[in-house]
């Protein structure tokens, strides 16, 4: 007969000694639903419930075993959602960013670094970085005030200056600071010419581009901060680029020109200045000088004048011969006052000298001597010329 052949109300053939009723000594594998009814039955306990007594009938039983089933799968979600509400409750704040803390969605503060605290399903943090340096870029065309086409390619360097602004203020802040860059550099090309803004003006247009959108962002309300703004390049546009490199060429060449002329001038003017000071210091001297002159001569006629009232006669004869010799000493003539008759006959000292000079050149040059005339044989000559007109002049008076 089987060990579980049915019959009889106790089986001893049970192979795990538990006996047909399970009434016997429990040497076998412990049962499941046994194990597990007693730990709800403790699980109640602890949470305030009632265990679940054996003594009861099996309706009773199956009951208290799906009421304890149910307790425990509540505190077990119970426990979950307190855990779940504690890690919720605290987040932590990096150095970079800031934390706009919004309750029932309204703004309720601002949080610096750090851990922080909030109510679970009633405050929402939204974290906002606020030290990277962001780029924005814009490019378009546009026209000057000159009525010419230009193409600008520029880059905007901004951070967020105002956490809450940024989160609350404006649904995209990149799409408004978008917007207000380009009306910033529509608006300040509009006003300058296209040669500022092909040359030299693309540093001042820069500035004033950063200026107005900085104004045009606090308006908004965006909390974004410019760092700066470059003007990376401006250029004509492409059908019109030959013209106006042509027309650069030729600014560069005009620079090269003044350049050059101021160069010129730097040389010139300071010489004309020297020449001009030199000129006025020497009339300045001549001025002294003719002054002085006058003053002397000034003195020395009042001096002769003493003299010629005291002695009129002698002074006058020693005036004239002294007038002679100022003026007969600059001629190249001798005048000979003869006492045999009253012609004057002078002597042609100018040729003498000439004729003295061309006969004795050779002599000079090949001896190496002094061009000077000698005065001995010069004198004899004179001599001899005086003494033949002399003997002339005795035989026609005879």
């Amino acid at each position: 007969m089987a060990w579980n052949e049915p019959g009889g109300n106790r089986n001893d053939n049970d192979p795990w000694g538990t006996g047909g009723g399970r009434g016997g000594n429990d040497q076998g594998p412990p049962d499941l639903d046994e194990a597990l009814k007693k730990g709800l039955d403790k699980l109640n306990k602890l949470l305030g419930g009632k265990g679940n007594k054996s003594g009861g009938n099996g309706s009773g039983s199956s009951s208290g075993g799906s009421g304890g089933g149910f307790g425990a799968i509540l505190a077990l979600a119970a426990i979950i959602f307190v855990g779940y509400v504690v890690f919720q409750s605290f987040y932590t704040v990096d150095e970079q960013e800031r934390a706009v803390v919004l309750r029932f969605g309204e703004f309720s503060r601002t949080e610096n670094p750090g851990l922080r605290f909030k109510v679970p399903l009633i405050d929402s943090v939204r974290l906002v970085r606020v030290t990277n340096v962001r780029n924005a870029e814009s490019t378009g065309q546009m026209l000057t005030q000159d009525e010419n086409l230009v193409s600008v390619d520029l880059q905007v360097q901004y951070r967020v200056g105002d956490a809450k602004a940024y989160v609350l203020n404006v649904r995209d802040s990149n799409q408004a600071l978008a917007f207000a860059t380009d009306s910033a550099l529509r608006h300040e090309v509009g006003s300058s010419v296209l040669d500022d803004v092909l040359t030299e003006g693309r540093a001042e247009l820069a500035v004033r581009v950063e200026q107005r959108l900085q104004n045009f962002l606090e308006e908004y309300g965006t909390g974004l901060s410019i760092v700066r703004v470059n003007v990376e390049s401006t250029q004509p546009p492409d059908a019109v680029q030959d013209a106006f490199r042509e027309v650069q060429r030729a600014r560069e060449d005009e620079q090269q020109v003044k350049e050059e002329a101021e160069t010129y001038r730097n040389k010139v003017v300071p010489e004309a200045r020297g020449r001009a000071q030199r000129l006025t210091e020497e009339a300045s001297a001549y001025k002294e000088e003719v002054i002085e002159r006058a003053r002397g001569e000034t003195s020395r006629f009042l001096a002769v004048l003493g003299v010629y009232e005291t002695a009129p006669e002698v002074t006058r004869e020693r005036m004239y011969i002294q007038a002679l010799e100022g003026v007969l000493s600059r001629t190249s003539k001798v005048l000979v006052d003869t006492q045999s008759s009253d012609n004057m006959m002078y002597l042609p000292l100018d040729r003498l000298t000439n004729n003295r000079s061309g006969s004795s050149a050779g002599s000079q040059d090949s001896s190496g001597s002094s061009d000077s005339i000698d005065i001995k044989t010069l004198s004899d000559q004179v001599i001899q010329e005086l003494r033949g007109r002399q003997d002339s002049g005795v035989r026609r008076s005879r």
